[in-house]
């Protein structure tokens, strides 16, 4: 898996570098091809990225008319719920930018599983009228157990070859969700895995370590053919690297 590493090292410089690069990113979409299209994660880093970008001098800078905004994952619970991946965006970003409500696709997590997912896979279709849908920048978070997105591993979603979007039952939640899959992730054109803290080290130095796809780590099963694949780390989650590799791996 070819990896491009961005180490910081503190979470502030993470979100503050990360910020800029999304926003260059949606700059060039939008120069190259009229729009951007851009797939979200939850959590508290893209959280503040968020944040960040629905303030000054961003909120001015970007032409939000042209950003379309997906997500890459969501809970079943209704938007307005805490734990809604919508409910983040909504509050950090959406509140604080003129951006079209037409150009906001969240997953309906108020609704039946499997209906969510058939609808936003048929909503991914009507709006890139290709297949796989490509993305011109994915964020994508790690979960200590090396999920991303809702691809947990020991899932049918981690399996899943054709559908776009799909309901996935994680038992160690006890819960639903819907999902994008690994052939639309793999699809975009440029994805950020954003990641932060200890907590998260222990899987980091596994994925660093990690020279095949493993189904047990889905994130080592993100890898686009045709696109870039970036990790950004801040320096606790890569407290577990040896000082010697860290000094190739990471140049900071």
């Amino acid at each position: 898996m070819n990896k491009n590493i961005h180490a910081y090292p503190n979470k502030e410089k993470l979100v503050a570098a990360t910020t800029e690069r999304i926003a260059d990113c949606i700059e060039q979409a939008i120069q190259q091809n009229g729009l951007c299209n851009m797939a979200l994660s939850g959590g508290n880093t893209p959280g503040g990225i968020f944040s960040l970008l629905g303030s000054s001098p961003y909120r001015d800078r970007l032409d939000w008319s042209r950003l379309h905004l997906f997500w890459g994952d969501e809970r079943m619970v209704l938007p307005e719920h805490q734990d809604s991946n919508f409910r983040l965006v909504q509050e950090t970003l959406l509140e604080h930018i003129k951006i079209p409500d037409e150009n906001v696709h969240r997953m309906r997590g108020e609704i039946a599983p499997e209906e969510a997912a058939a609808e936003y896979a048929e909503l991914l279709h009507n709006h890139f009228k290709e297949s796989p849908p490509c993305f011109d920048l994915m964020l994508l978070g790690l979960g200590e157990d090396g999920h991303t997105a809702s691809l947990f591993p020991g899932t049918d979603a981690v399996e899943e070859c054709e559908k776009h979007a799909v309901a996935v039952f994680v038992p160690k939640l006890d819960a639903w969700r819907v999902t994008l899959t690994l052939p639309v992730l793999n699809a975009a054109r440029k994805i950020l895995f954003l990641v932060s803290g200890k907590s998260k080290s222990e899987m980091v130095q596994r994925i660093m370590s990690n020279k095949q796809p493993d189904k047990e780590i889905p994130a080592t099963m993100v890898n686009p053919q045709n696109g870039e694949l970036h990790w950004m780390l801040d320096s606790d989650a890569m407290v577990l690297i040896n000082k010697d590799a860290r000094k190739v791996i990471f140049p900071f």
